[in-house]
């Protein structure tokens, strides 16, 4: 039980002392589906946003000869997708590794190929390891290598490979999948032909608007998500770095920068959006929290991140959660090489309704307390 807040001791909150007759009365409204609100205002409507999730880490090292197992036990076309899905302790409900936002990883070995679908949510994937690996979307097709971004979007057939001369390739899944069952909006389609036939010239997407500042002169999108849908691993890097030689960064993320539709420099898709920061050698930044949810990956380097008061190490391929409204701050425990992390989150949605918000932490130089190591 949620412990008693003080502040519900006010005029203007629930505070009726139930006797016996409003117990009987509260018996008769339930026998018509009905209820007295102030038995449940103070807990629906509380002061600020409660976290369902819990801060979570899911350590590469841990993970990684466990999800290659999956390889010899279940064949892509017998599981859809081999994926070994990352769950929140406090989420198990709705299969969602923060707030509701899903992630997972997924492996494929040279050769295996999933069947293309389409489905309500949306997706992305950052690559973890392997090459010769490549997504097909809407036609589109995309070749991907390590620390690669991309996007399949809400709608969109897709599948996904790898060539026969490639390796072993690994990389993260995030979707909204939690969200789109809760409101109740969520479709799933098996192509007709079970695979897609690439429509456009290979790599079209990136090579038509992957140069920065630069778009088609006979552009003809009409889609609200990216037409940009690979994000490469180089250049992004590089444009991290190059931000840092103009920028001190943010005092709560260190140099970030956020994955963007380049027709709109919006969020690249409709309900998650991305980003990519960099801590410099030994920078520790102050803490702050958010509603929405956010999805880390250690991209490059190693670190920790203070959350909600514990302390998480993490080094590259670990993934973590923030929950909405919890505390965060982030260190580099390098004194020589940066490191780089990886982010989704659900930020588009919170924007949208207008409830994005975030606040500093004050105290303490804008450091937690550290109770406690992960």
């Amino acid at each position: 039980m949620v412990p008693k807040d003080e502040r519900d001791n006010q005029v203007g909150r629930a505070i009726v002392e139930d006797d016996a007759a409003l117990a009987a009365y509260y018996e008769e409204l339930d026998g018509f589906e009905t209820g007295a609100l102030w038995t449940v205002a103070n807990e629906i409507e509380p002061w600020e946003p409660t976290p369902s999730s819990a801060p979570t880490i899911w350590r590469h090292a841990d993970l990684r000869e466990r999800i290659f197992r999956a390889l010899e036990l279940v064949k892509p076309e017998q599981a859809g997708r081999r994926v070994v899905y990352l769950r929140n302790p406090k989420r198990r409900d709705v299969s969602a590794c923060c707030g509701w936002l899903f992630s997972g990883i997924q492996v494929m070995s040279p050769g295996e190929r999933t069947s293309a679908h389409n489905h309500a949510a949306s997706a992305l994937r950052f690559v973890m390891e392997g090459t010769g690996a490549y997504t097909v979307v809407d036609g589109h097709e995309i070749t991907l290598g390590a620390r690669d971004f991309v996007i399949t979007p809400n709608g969109t057939w897709h599948d996904h490979g790898v060539r026969e001369d490639g390796e072993i390739s690994m990389w993260q899944d995030g979707l909204d999948i939690p969200l789109t069952n809760a409101l109740e909006a969520n479709f799933y389609e098996v192509h007709p032909d079970l695979y897609q036939k690439p429509n456009y010239p290979l790599n079209d997407s990136p090579n038509s608007y992957g140069a920065p500042g630069l778009l088609p002169v006979d552009d003809t999108w009409q889609h609200a998500y990216s037409p940009l849908m690979k994000f490469a691993w180089e250049p992004t890097y590089e444009g991290v770095l190059n931000y840092a030689k103009a920028t001190d960064g943010s005092p709560y993320d260190g140099v970030i920068m956020r994955y963007t539709n380049p027709k709109t420099g919006g969020h690249v898709m409709q309900t998650m959006g991305a980003h990519m920061q960099m801590l410099r050698p030994g920078e520790a930044t102050k803490a702050h929290r958010h509603t929405g949810n956010v999805i880390y990956h250690a991209a490059k380097g190693s670190g920790y991140s203070v959350i909600g008061g514990v302390r998480y190490d993490w080094t590259e391929k670990d993934i973590f959660c923030v929950p909405a409204w919890t505390w965060h701050e982030h260190a580099n425990m390098s004194d020589s090489e940066d490191a780089c992390l990886f982010s989704f989150n659900d930020f588009p949605v919170m924007e949208k309704l207008g409830f994005y918000r975030e606040e500093p932490y004050r105290d303490n130089d804008g450091h937690q307390p550290v109770t406690g190591n992960a």
